[in-house]
């Protein structure tokens, strides 16, 4: 039997009727999958059932991946590696259609890793990708809110997202001491106020977040002078930063460019 590795924050997937239900948010069949952390391959072996037209899946626990290619081998291609070391845009020509129950210690910057592909629009159509809840929670919160703050700034910039549904614990082995999450999303193809560097948003961010009880004035005179700073309509530079809108962070970044 094979043990879970806590180094690698595995969790693994064992029940059916929340993978039935993750399955139902996009069309399988005759499409190019990507599956990251495919584990003992459970989500795998159902998608398999749907008829896709490939499978990829990408295992970085060499245990794992010699057992997936022992039962499973013949019907998907097995990458042995680290995700946050892949290129995805050398993975595939066609548009793949994406999942992964992520290890919760790593599953933000895999979402970040997607989120600052050079290219764009990227080659997928869908993510289906699990969460913790708390990271969720964060990821789909809107202005303004508890939660809301970088992460949700970042990804809303890039990605149209949905919140699916929530996994209870017991439904993986083994049992993780919180709740998962299900979010779906796509990527826009447009945005009102152009960005040309993705890292610059995230630099940003960053910059006014790690000082998220002083007031915005003295980070911004930082990064703009006082005449782009006047082209941003109706900004108190009194305000912390959770109390700006996305848009405003995009403006910023956009200024900043400029």
């Amino acid at each position: 039997m094979i043990k879970a590795k806590k180094s690698l924050g595995q969790n693994f997937l064992i029940d059916q009727n929340s993978i039935n239900r993750i399955l139902e948010i996009v069309e399988i069949k005759d499409k190019y999958i990507l599956e990251i952390g495919p584990g003992t391959g459970n989500l795998t072996k159902s998608i398999l059932k749907k008829n896709p037209r490939e499978i990829i899946v990408i295992e970085k626990d060499n245990m794992l991946a010699e057992s997936l290619n022992k039962e499973i081998g013949k019907e998907i291609q097995i990458i042995n590696k680290d995700i946050l070391k892949v290129d995805e845009n050398n993975l595939h020509n066609n548009k793949l259609t994406v999942f992964g129950n992520l290890p919760y210690n790593i599953s933000s910057q895999i979402l970040v890793k997607f989120l600052k592909l050079e290219k764009w629009p990227p080659n997928f159509s869908d993510i289906i990708f699990m969460f913790q809840k708390e990271l969720s929670d964060k990821i789909i919160a809107t202005f303004p809110s508890k939660n809301y703050g970088r992460i949700s700034i970042i990804t809303n910039y890039r990605l149209i997202l949905v919140k699916k549904f929530n996994v209870s614990a017991n439904c993986f082995f083994p049992k993780p001491k919180v709740e998962s999450t299900i979010l779906h999303f796509r990527p826009k193809l447009k945005s009102k106020i152009k960005i040309k560097n993705i890292d610059n948003l995230e630099k940003i961010t960053n910059l006014f977040f790690s000082n998220k009880r002083k007031m915005i004035k003295k980070n911004l005179q930082k990064i703009l002078n006082h005449k782009k700073i006047n082209l941003i309509d109706n900004l108190n530079l009194k305000l912390r930063p959770e109390n700006l809108n996305p848009e405003t962070y995009y403006k910023i970044t956009n200024l900043y460019e400029a």
